[in-house]
């Protein structure tokens, strides 16, 4: 199990850190959740989960997972990925199933299925059925790419993407949905800023909330930092990789989150921090409650 260094930044830091990481969220998987004797003992109380759909996960699966952490008191929202919907009749049945095990948002999403499996290729596709709506889905959150996404934007750019966030903005807009973009896990901060100001230069109004890895080592991060099309932040990991003391050194998602939480004024749309718990979900799990039991700490001491 990958251990986590001790959170130890300055007491503004802190202060700012636990203020952005109340409202997290973690994602797991069912094959992950069913290793945990008990997520309350893990988790935060109220850390939102989300359910990974990866391509061939069974429904059942699925459902059971989500049943699971509803029934612990967690808020689930489980992926429903187009792609890897083969029926307006299977999107129903999912929906429902989901409903009832206790979900009441989803994250909707392309999904990566390496074709497509039924009459779905985009998360516009989904909402269009109106189906969340109807069976009472309040919370919808879809994907965002802040270092851009060459399945959408072929070549390098970002007009698809941000053409997409802008009808989803005025999706929410005409349907009373509680929306927000999740992002992929992202290294430096810069690069998101950027795109934040971007979507608002655009007029896309939708909370941020902002993949980061949790603690894991730094060749399992590069991993999954190429396999997912990470793009210009996977620099930062790279500088490391070069430095032969630290290449065995768990890497903490700690000085990203101290600068986005530095750099956020009233009107930023960056909310919340999603984690992708690469090095494993206890790591993840650790670090988030050090870091905002430490921001707690000093906040009350100022």
């Amino acid at each position: 199990m990958t251990r986590i260094l001790p959170f130890t930044r300055t007491r503004s830091s802190d202060a700012g850190v636990a203020a952005l990481l109340y409202g997290a969220s973690i994602e797991v998987m069912p094959r992950t959740a069913a290793k945990i004797r008990d997520v309350r003992a893990l988790l935060p109380e109220g850390t939102r989960i989300y359910v990974a759909h990866i391509d061939g996960t069974p429904i059942d699966d699925m459902v059971a997972t989500v049943e699971r952490m509803s029934r612990e008191g967690f808020p689930v929202m489980p992926h429903v990925p187009a792609r890897s919907v083969s029926s307006h009749e299977a999107l129903d049945t999912w929906l429902r199933r989901y409903r009832d095990a206790g979900a009441t948002g989803a994250l909707v999403l392309a999904g990566g299925a390496p074709e497509i499996r039924g009459p779905f290729s985009s998360s516009m596709e989904l909402l269009e059925t109106g189906l969340f709506d109807k069976l009472g889905y309040t919370r919808l959150h879809i994907a965002g790419h802040p270092e851009g996404n060459r399945d959408i934007d072929p070549d390098g750019g970002e007009t698809a993407a941000m053409a997409a966030a802008r009808w989803k903005a005025g999706f929410a807009e005409r349907t009373g949905a509680q929306m927000a973009l999740v992002t992929q896990f992202a290294f430096e901060a810069r690069p998101v800023l950027d795109w934040a100001d971007r979507l608002a230069e655009a007029g896309v109004d939708l909370p941020i909330h902002l993949g980061v890895a949790g603690p894991a080592k730094l060749q399992t991060l590069i991993k999954y930092a190429m396999a997912c099309g990470v793009g210009p932040s996977i620099r930062v990991l790279q500088r490391r990789a070069a430095d032969l003391s630290k290449l065995l050194m768990p890497f903490t998602p700690e000085a990203l989150l101290a600068e986005i939480a530095a750099a956020r004024g009233p009107a930023s749309r960056i909310e919340a921090i999603h984690f992708f718990p690469l090095g494993g979900i206890t790591a993840s799990a650790e670090f988030l409650t050090s870091a905002r039991d430490m921001g707690g700490q000093h906040a009350s001491h100022a």
